[in-house]
């Protein structure tokens, strides 16, 4: 395994063509992050512009990891802003580029994202998932408790609504 950085990074700036070619090539995977493949250029920059306007207001995180200089994952953490939910935050869109799978990489990037959840208190981290998909024995490997599943979902590429589990 090539060394791995993980990086928070406040702003997309330099880094939105890495992150941009990371959404396509996991939409294109099949991952069920919120968009259907084909997905077109404006959508992607569209996104990570979106997740820019987050990242200024304090209301997400995002962590990358670098190998080799480049992009091979992300992760990111929307935090609660209500006062009753103030100890809680989702875990959205963990993704690794296909050719950079099976090295870890989720795992860094989770370990870091729960490290950072804790020192800020957050006592609840909750995240969804595409029912049956590989992600989930990961979810459950690093410690996540699967709770339940809602039928027909979401929509896939393929034209299938599937379940989404809930962790």
């Amino acid at each position: 395994m090539k060394d791995i950085e993980i990086l928070e990074i406040n702003e997309i700036g330099d880094y939105e063509k890495d992150l941009s070619l990371l959404l396509e090539d996991s939409i294109n995977s099949g991952a069920s992050i919120g968009f259907l493949a084909p997905i077109e250029k404006n959508e992607v920059l569209n996104y990570w512009h979106e997740v820019n306007h987050k990242l200024a207001q304090g209301n997400s995180r995002l962590w990358i990891a670098i190998q080799e200089g480049k992009i091979v994952g992300s992760v990111q953490l929307s935090l609660v802003s209500k006062k009753n939910g103030v100890h809680r935050a989702e875990v959205e869109k963990l993704m690794v580029l296909t050719t950079a799978r099976k090295q870890g990489i989720a795992t860094l990037l989770l370990n870091e994202l729960e490290n950072f959840s804790r020192e800020k208190g957050l006592r609840l981290l909750v995240l969804d998932t595409r029912e049956g998909d590989v992600s989930e024995l990961l979810y459950s490997k690093i410690g996540f408790v699967r709770v339940g599943v809602i039928p027909d979902f979401a929509l896939s590429s393929n034209g299938n609504y599937d379940g989404t589990a809930i962790y």
